[in-house]
């Protein structure tokens, strides 16, 4: 299945367009529905309703699908008059993606099937200052490991999630903080090669917010900021419904905001950055530090709020685990004391984002995933090798 989908399509997955040229994003419209609906099914003519699409075309398009083995027959439906109506399933185990996250100190991978079930999951320790060639070994030996037993034709591609900045569009890492024999190496690219796979990269706050905005984690939120606090700081914006990288995809650098003039310095080469504060006051290993670096991330959220006046604050990453109530109620308490002294307006919703650890991972499997769905941008997919 060519998972070079409806990239260039930027409408609602529920508005079809019976033109030859958009043959692949109907098909991914398609494709979409029959994810949703899960083990009930749907018929063909709730698929054009739904769609907007001819009968003709659904049947044209599910056929196909069906010859590629992604969408069985799943039983019958009675109908409200007539006969009764033949139901169409998708086939979750005919395709899978590999989530792969690039922390500073681990590596943890996933395997999933279309419908995004993890099957399969892969924690190793990781130096990402080791170097290109350990880093990529060890990226390698994990994913070969996954696809062990997996057909090759079933194996979609990579999604990578890397801590930023980076250029999605190239799949080039910039100056990864701490890390700057990171600058300028193609990560996409030589991944692709050494896997012979198709791969994204895209910052690991990206990845998780992209997940949270393709499932019902953002509890209807349009808009709204996940911070994602463990190793390092960083956000994902999802403004409008949609996953906002940026002109230039640097979108989201949010632990580098300096909110302490001449305060400690940071490896990023700013001093008072809140990426600096939060670890420093994480590293003190109380309760008081914790309650600190709350605070001290509540504050940047709070310039966030004020600046794109988004719906929800969604907190996550290793660090927030370990403590998600207290990181909650400290961001909250400060959102809530700038709401009350705005002199009006309610104060925004601060949540700990569901998933947990595997959630920025998970999100990089939907890197690959989405755009088969109509639901993400797969424009900057690197060939197979």
């Amino acid at each position: 299945m060519n998972t070079h989908v409806a990239h260039a399509q930027q409408v609602k997955p529920t508005a079809g367009v019976n033109l030859t040229a958009l043959r692949g994003h109907n098909a991914a419209l398609v494709l979409d529905l029959l994810r949703t609906a899960g083990g009930a099914g749907i018929s063909r003519l709730e698929l054009a309703e739904r769609t907007g699409l001819t009968p003709q075309a659904v049947s044209k398009i599910t056929a196909r699908l069906r010859e590629e083995g992604l969408v069985v027959e799943a039983g019958r439906r009675a109908s409200t008059g007539g006969k009764p109506r033949t139901v169409l399933g998708l086939v979750p185990e005919a395709g899978h993606a590999i989530g792969l996250h690039l922390d500073r100190d681990e590596l943890h991978t996933v395997l999933t099937d279309l419908s995004g079930t993890v099957v399969a999951n892969r924690r190793a320790p990781l130096d990402l200052g080791a170097g290109a060639g350990a880093v990529l070994g060890a990226a390698a030996c994990e994913v070969d490991q996954l696809l062990d037993g997996v057909p090759v034709r079933q194996a979609l591609g990579v999604g990578v999630a890397v801590p930023g900045p980076l250029d999605h569009t190239d799949g080039v890492l910039h100056r990864v903080t701490g890390f700057p024999q990171w600058d300028g190496f193609p990560l996409r690219d030589a991944l692709a090669e050494r896997l012979g796979l198709p791969v994204v990269v895209d910052k690991d706050t990206n990845a998780a917010a992209l997940g949270l905005a393709l499932g019902a984690d953002g509890d209807g939120a349009r808009s709204f900021v996940y911070l994602h606090l463990g190793s390092g700081l960083g956000a994902g914006l999802v403004l409008g419904g949609k996953l906002y990288r940026g002109a230039r995809t640097g979108a989201g650098e949010f632990g580098h905001q300096v909110i302490q003039l001449d305060g400690p310095p940071c490896d990023c080469g700013n001093r008072g950055c809140i990426e600096a504060l939060c670890l420093a006051a994480v590293a003190r290993g109380t309760a008081g530090g914790l309650d600190e670096a709350a605070r001290v991330l509540g504050e940047g959220a709070g310039n966030l709020v004020s600046l794109l006046d988004i719906d929800a604050v969604l907190l996550g990453g290793r660090t927030v685990a370990g403590a998600e109530e207290r990181f909650v109620r400290g961001v909250g308490a400060v959102l809530g004391e700038r709401a009350r002294r705005g002199g009006g307006g309610r104060a925004i919703p601060v949540r700990g984002a569901p998933g947990g650890t595997t959630l920025v991972v998970e999100g990089a499997a939907q890197l690959i995933l989405a755009p088969l769905f109509g639901r993400g941008d797969g424009a900057f997919l690197a060939p197979q090798g």
